[in-house]
């Protein structure tokens, strides 16, 4: 009898084949190119962090975690706490889930862009609801446009685990304006 990956195996393998694609298309950390990302949409953007044809943010690997999936409305990033992302008290430091969701609900905000706009974070409000454990591995932060208009955006986002469990949950409010 066959037996079928779990949910968690699942994410491993497709962060993998993420980063393998990454890779292969010259990805590195870096920021965007703002000339060759005038005239694309939000969304396009994204999709070509994804395919390494624009450098992932170098906070990316900082805190160990990166951009898996993205739809227009939807960005999905993917980490898994480790050591180094610990407070003093032995938990993983707030900070780590603030900028994994901060990151999610953004770049589901940059998804719904038209050409020649961009955002940024003018409210996040994080509320922790699980502590992580090191042992316990990858969490998803997943970010779902709720507005989206042309001076202000808002957007929803959470963290589980593979068992769709609950660890954090947030909001934001970004400002939208014309890129120069």
């Amino acid at each position: 009898m066959e037996t079928q990956p779990t949910v968690a195996q699942q994410w491993e393998e497709q962060l993998r084949a993420v980063r393998a694609r990454i890779e292969r298309g010259g990805g590195r950390p870096g920021v965007v190119p703002a000339q060759e990302a005038r005239g694309m949409t939000g969304l396009a953007i994204m999709e070509a962090l994804l395919d390494g044809r624009f450098p992932y943010a170098p906070i990316a690997e900082t805190l160990d975690f990166f951009l898996v999936e993205v739809e227009k409305g939807k960005a999905t990033f993917q980490g898994t706490p480790q050591a180094k992302h610990l407070n003093p008290m032995g938990t993983v430091h707030g900070g780590w889930y603030a900028t994994l969701l901060d990151s999610a609900v953004g770049c589901a905000v940059q998804t719904a862009l038209e050409p020649g706009y961009a955002y940024t974070t003018a409210e996040l409000s994080v509320n922790l609801v699980r502590g992580a454990r090191l042992d316990g591995g990858p969490l998803r932060a997943i970010g779902t446009v709720l507005h989206c208009g042309r001076q202000l955006a808002t957007a929803e986002g959470k963290i589980v685990d593979a068992q769709g469990r609950l660890y954090a949950h947030a909001t934001t409010t970004c400002l939208v304006f014309e890129a120069r």
